[in-house]
């Protein structure tokens, strides 16, 4: 039961070239920036990843990114992140969009055995009709395009069909974890770790605070053991080791 493990290069050292593997965060917020650091270092290639978004500044997969170490990406943001921007222009990876909340179901639905689910989301646009931009040529062209999903009407409302993740591992970061793996997440660091969790085959937790079994109430469990195969303790310099994405502030004398 205990699924500690001595490090996080360890955790992954089983990871091959063009694995998939689903990672949680959303933006700088709960990224496993140690263990995607350790995957790194291995120098694997050829990576099918799913997350929210692809790495922020130079952080989280921003590093893969940046060392051409991502072939696809499945997510539903780009945002700020010119690299990714520039190598999906440019053809060198694969982009699959998917509305924010349907990439949240898609995982989840994958993580409790459900193949596929209907959802109002996307019907009347390309994520249901296709023709969606999945690489290009590099000259401006599209060299693959999504495909068209299938459309049911339910109750009178369409409905768009959509495929459950599982994928061949998942990088997740919790506040608190315990030897079983079972995790607590702080805050809105909890966004897509639960989900990216339960999509992998193997899970692999790094943890700010590691502490024994039975110390977790049951209850404040955000993520019960059943999910998550290996479990990393952070130092305390890496667990404190967090970098704000934008800084805003108001002025005192404004808020009276």
């Amino acid at each position: 039961m205990d699924k500690v493990v001595a490090s996080a290069a360890l955790a992954v050292a089983d990871v091959p070239d063009g694995a998939s593997i689903a990672v949680g965060g959303f933006g700088l917020s709960g990224v496993p920036d140690v263990l995607i650091g350790a995957l790194g270092q291995r120098g694997v290639t050829a990576l099918s990843v799913v997350s929210n978004n692809c790495g922020a500044m130079d952080r989280g997969l921003a590093a893969l990114l940046a060392a051409g170490r991502i072939a696809r990406v499945t997510g539903s943001y780009i945002g700020a992140n010119k690299e990714f921007a520039r190598r999906y222009l440019g053809g060198e990876l694969e982009l699959e969009l998917i509305p924010q909340g349907t990439l949240a179901e898609r995982l989840r639905a994958g993580g409790a055995g459900i193949p596929a689910f209907y959802t109002p989301a996307g019907v009347g646009t390309q994520v249901a009709e296709g023709g969606l931009p999945w690489r290009y040529d590099g000259k401006g062209g599209v060299a693959v395009a999504s495909p068209p999903k299938e459309v049911r009407v339910f109750d009178g409302t369409p409905h768009v069909l959509e495929h459950g993740i599982r994928t061949d591992f998942a990088l997740v970061r919790a506040a608190r974890g315990d030897r079983h793996g079972n995790l607590v997440f702080n805050k809105s660091a909890r966004n897509f770790n639960p989900l990216a969790a339960m999509a992998g085959r193997v899970t692999v937790a790094e943890v700010e605070e590691l502490v024994e079994p039975g110390a977790i109430d049951p209850d404040h469990v955000h993520l019960p053991g059943v999910f998550v195969q290996r479990v990393v303790a952070l130092t305390p310099e890496q667990a404190a080791d967090k970098t704000i994405e934008k800084i805003t502030v108001s002025n005192r004398k404004e808020r009276g």
